[in-house]
């Protein structure tokens, strides 16, 4: 991986964590689907060396968040840790556990995305399409135009998911999302080749 300062492009996996993906009240096993997109993309980012970050949900057992969510990937637990198939990712990426829905409030993200003085394009790959990937994708955005930072958000589409439940269905979760994301400028493509 290229030293911070020299980066033009990162790739964020967000909550690829087995509360969301694999064990507990938060999951969907469906989302693992997107798994080996991820490690097709990851390892293309690997091999141009430039920069992974890795985002995961990580939650005190009494955080706020609990108000709204079932309980869920709660600090030192399995639930907490990224799936095992990502783990060979791990040890040379950017490690950012977060305690809420959006990235940007992730200790030291932005301060590290401030160092990327050469960063051209941000990739945002992972879950929750409608929750975690747009609190990242649409704040990440705005916050580049404070900063009048021209850098290019892309999503491919094959590697985001959500989750499906009585009053929340996968496929009109996404396709609001993908709404959302396009009009606020986000570059969605359907894949990465």
């Amino acid at each position: 991986m290229k030293e911070m300062e020299k980066i033009e492009k990162l790739l964020i996996n967000v909550d690829m964590v087995n509360g969301f993906v694999k064990k507990g009240a938060m999951a969907d096993s469906y989302i693992q689907h997107i798994i080996p997109e991820h490690i097709k993309l990851m390892k293309q980012i690997q091999e141009k060396q430039e920069a992974i970050a890795i985002i995961k949900d990580t939650h005190k057992e009494n955080c706020r968040e609990f108000n709204r969510y079932p309980a869920h990937c709660v600090e030192g637990t399995e639930e907490a840790q990224l799936v095992e198939e990502l783990g060979q990712f791990e040890k040379d990426a950017f490690v950012y556990p977060k305690n809420s829905t959006s990235t940007i409030y992730a200790p030291n993200f932005l301060e590290d995305i401030d160092k990327m003085v050469k960063l051209k394009e941000v990739i945002i790959i992972g879950c929750c399409t409608d929750i975690c990937v747009l609190n990242l994708a649409i704040p990440l955005q705005n916050y580049f135009d404070q900063k009048d930072r021209d850098i290019k958000i892309t999503i491919p589409k094959n590697a985001v998911e959500t989750y499906d439940a009585p009053n929340h269905k996968r496929e009109e979760y996404n396709q609001m999302a993908f709404q959302l994301m396009a009009q606020a400028g986000i570059n969605l493509v359907e894949n990465l080749a």
